[in-house]
């Protein structure tokens, strides 16, 4: 049984893959999103900073609440830190699974 048509234009590979240096300005950018990853770690370490301060505050002045905002500005500090420091990679990873779907 042949395959429909349409099922034949989404099977068609286009040739289509990335190419560095093809626009101009790319440099431009990439410096861009680096200055804005910097800037997002800096203001990591400085919300790690406040979190670690309010939890210690919470927790020798027994208030429980902001105790445990303290622990939670902890955790997401860490998973931000995670996320801007793997961002690369993970795009990579995924650029990389992306490029093996036939």
């Amino acid at each position: 049984m042949p395959m429909p048509l349409d099922v034949r234009y989404l099977a068609y590979d286009p040739g289509i893959t990335p190419a560095g240096g093809g626009l101009p300005g790319l440099s431009v950018l990439r410096n861009v999103v680096n200055s804005i990853n910097l800037f997002g770690i800096v203001a990591v370490v400085g919300a790690l900073a406040v979190s670690l301060g309010v939890w210690a505050w919470g927790h020798h002045s027994g208030g429980h609440q902001a105790e445990a905002n303290g622990k939670k500005g902890v955790l997401v500090s860490a998973g931000a830190a995670l996320g801007l420091g793997a961002a690369n990679g993970i795009v990579a990873f995924f650029s990389t699974l992306g490029t093996q779907v036939k």
